[in-house]
């Protein structure tokens, strides 16, 4: 749901005196938003996801099972922090925001939806002519 305008323009004037007071801080915060947060997840959990696949062919190569078993739980435990977080990194703002927008109906009322079924009703009118 957006601001209404006396919301933004209160929010707005907030920032401005945060920047006012301790610029070092509001510059740090603005740095860090979720969006490089979530990037440096997956990139911590991708580079997890690597050293668990070079301790399982360590422990394959070598007569130490251990580095084996240590590779394949690292693995396990960084692709489903990858999952989670393409997951999360997928989703929308928020429930309200649809997906995708459906078409609108024509002038004449009529949708898409309405039209391809009266030309699937009439499909085989045209060849009995």
């Amino acid at each position: 749901m957006p601001l209404s305008e006396h919301e933004q323009r209160m929010l707005d004037e907030i920032e401005r005196a945060l920047y006012a007071e301790d610029p070092k801080f509001a510059s740090s915060v603005r740095q860090n938003d979720l969006k490089s947060h979530r990037r440096r997840h997956l990139v911590r959990s991708a580079f997890v996801f690597v050293v668990g696949v070079s301790l399982l062919v360590a422990g394959v190569i070598t007569p130490a099972p251990v580095l084996g078993v240590l590779g394949f739980v690292l693995m396990l435990l960084a692709g489903l922090a990858l999952a989670r977080g393409i997951a999360r990194a997928s989703k929308r703002e928020g429930p309200s925001t649809p997906r995708f927008e459906r078409p609108k109906a024509s002038a004449s009322g009529e949708g898409w939806r309405d039209r391809f079924e009266e030309r699937w009703k009439h499909r085989w009118d045209d060849r009995d002519r």
